[in-house]
C-alpha cells in the first residue's frame, strides 16, 4: 500500500515538479551567492584616515552589530547550502510527504529570513548613525571622513536585503499549496 502511494506521488509529478525543483535551487542559489557576497563586502570594508596627526581605522569588527551581520548571514549561507542538498534528496527520492517536505522548507526559509533580517535591521541601524549621526546624544557622522568604509558597508546590507527578499520568496511557495509542489 506505502509503495502504491509513492508510486502514484512519482507519476503525479510532472513539468510542475520541475518548476518547483528550479525555482527552489534558483532561489536558493541566489540566496547562497548573496550572502556570501554580503559577507565579503563587509569584511573586506576597511579604511584608514589621518585626522589631527592621528591614524583612525575603521573596520567591521569594531562594531557588535556588524559583526552579528556577517554571522547571520554566514549561518544562513550554510544553512541554505544544506537545504539545496535536502531539496534534491526530498524530491528525487520521495523521502517525505509534500506536506512534510514543504512545512520543513517553509519554517526553515522563514527562520533563516527572520535571521538575515535581523541582521540587516542592526546593520542598518548601525549605519544609519554612522552616515547621519545623532544629535540628541552626541554622537558625529563618521561617513565624510569614512566614506569609503560607509559605501561597503552600504552595498554589503542591500545585497543581504536582496537574499531577505529571496527567502521571502521561498517561505511563500513553501506556505502556498498549490500544484506547484506537486
Amino acid at each position: 500500500m506505502a509503495d502504491n502511494n509513492v508510486e502514484l506521488e512519482a507519476k503525479s509529478q510532472g513539468p510542475h515538479a520541475n518548476l518547483y525543483l528550479s525555482s527552489q535551487i534558483i532561489l536558493r542559489a541566489l540566496v547562497i551567492s548573496s550572502t556570501l557576497a554580503a559577507i565579503w563586502t563587509l569584511v573586506t570594508a576597511k579604511q584608514s584616515v589621518v585626522i589631527f596627526g592621528f591614524t583612525l581605522d575603521a573596520r567591521y569588527s569594531y562594531s557588535s552589530a556588524f559583526k552579528f551581520f556577517a554571522i547571520a548571514n554566514a549561518i544562513a549561507c550554510g544553512f541554505c547550502l544544506l537545504s539545496v542538498c535536502f531539496v534534491f534528496i526530498s524530491t528525487r527520492q520521495l523521502a517525505l510527504g509534500n506536506r512534510q517536505r514543504n512545512f520543513f522548507f517553509f519554517v526553515h526559509d522563514l527562520l533563516m529570513m527572520g535571521l538575515v533580517l535581523s541582521g540587516c535591521a542592526a546593520a542598518t541601524a548601525i549605519g544609519f548613525v554612522g552616515r547621519y549621526g545623532n544629535t540628541h546624544t552626541g554622537w558625529s557622522p563618521i561617513c565624510d571622513q569614512f566614506g569609503k568604509f560607509c559605501n561597503r558597508i552600504a552595498i554589503s546590507i542591500a545585497i543581504s536585503y536582496f537574499a531577505v527578499l529571496c527567502l521571502l520568496i521561498l517561505t511563500i511557495i513553501s506556505a502556498n499549496p498549490t500544484k506547484l509542489h506537486r
